[in-house]
């Protein structure tokens, strides 16, 4: 296939891209920059601009760009930067897909699990409603941003992705070296549920999605066994074989990460990957011990 990717430099999209090109595929990239490469087409979000010429001849589309979540504490500018991101960057893909809908056959983009707002114990698959908050408007904005893709008939699939564990970055690759030196632990109370995959999963599932003709619109990628926090601290702290007995309160958290703290790592979300299940994706690890010893 050939393949448009953006977001290419980032988590996801630097282990998608290798895995796509090692398995034969055509892989373009969408850049902000001047390009580099002849595998390289620039375009700019912000001004809904894309080269021409930049689908021509493309099967698919992956849309993994954004500013991050977690970055930085939150303000009331970088919520704008959040938002205004993935409504900008997704509306500019959609709306050029759509003019070539004679060829893309399929739109992947993410999306995420904030969708569902803290939630407590209630299990959520792809069914269950939104919820309230920042994250999850920016995520049904986000989604709806798709549409003049879908409009125009092309298969579009939101990934509403967990959070992701690698030890090159993301969650797990920032809190490493305090729990290498024994001084992690739970966030808060600790009992709220983290819906988490293994980066090897997570290139897996979008490379799976790209050939399931049959499935569209908001797909949970995610583990099927969601833990609470402190599952995940002990489970990560036996991985490393370093204590995990130190709690961080919810208000350090909170001077820490302002709104952040409430709608990431202290929400509760016991999310459920129901349409992979059902489609038959065969995930590599399921139980969040087995994916920390694997990584570390």
């Amino acid at each position: 296939m050939k393949i448009v990717v953006t977001g290419s430099t980032g988590l996801i999209g630097t282990a998608l891209v290798r895995s796509l090109r090692a398995d034969g595929h055509e892989v373009r990239r969408l850049v902000r920059r001047e390009p580099t490469g002849a595998d390289e087409t620039r375009w700019d979000p912000a001004a809904h601009s894309i080269d021409a010429g930049a689908l021509d001849g493309i099967d698919a589309v992956v849309h993994l760009a954004g500013v991050g979540v977690g970055d930085k504490r939150w303000s009331e500018s970088h919520k704008k930067a959040i938002l205004d991101s993935r409504v900008d960057g997704t509306t500019t893909i959609a709306t050029a897909i759509a003019a070539n809908a004679d060829h893309v056959k399929t739109f992947i983009c993410g999306s995420a699990v904030g969708f569902y707002g803290d939630r407590g114990d209630e299990t959520l698959d792809e069914s269950a409603k939104t919820g309230a908050g920042f994250l999850a408007e920016v995520v049904r904005q986000w989604e709806a941003a798709t549409k003049p893709a879908s409009d125009a008939g092309v298969r579009v699939v939101n990934l509403r992705t967990g959070i992701v564990l690698s030890p090159q970055g993301g969650a797990l690759g920032k809190v490493l070296p305090i729990f290498k030196l024994g001084l992690g632990g739970k966030l808060g109370s600790g009992q709220q549920w983290m819906p988490w995959i293994a980066i090897a999963d997570e290139v897996a599932a979008i490379k799976f999605l790209l050939t399931q003709d049959s499935i569209s619109g908001p797909v949970n990628v995610c583990a099927p066994e969601p833990v609470r926090n402190a599952e995940y601290t002990a489970a990560l702290g036996r991985a490393l074989n370093r204590p995990a007995v130190a709690p961080v309160p919810r208000f350090a958290l909170q001077l820490a990460l302002g709104g952040f703290a409430d709608e990431g790592p202290l929400v509760s979300q016991r999310v459920i990957p129901r349409r992979l299940l059902d489609a038959g994706f065969d995930f590599t690890f399921i139980d969040v011990d087995s994916a920390l010893q694997s990584m570390l």
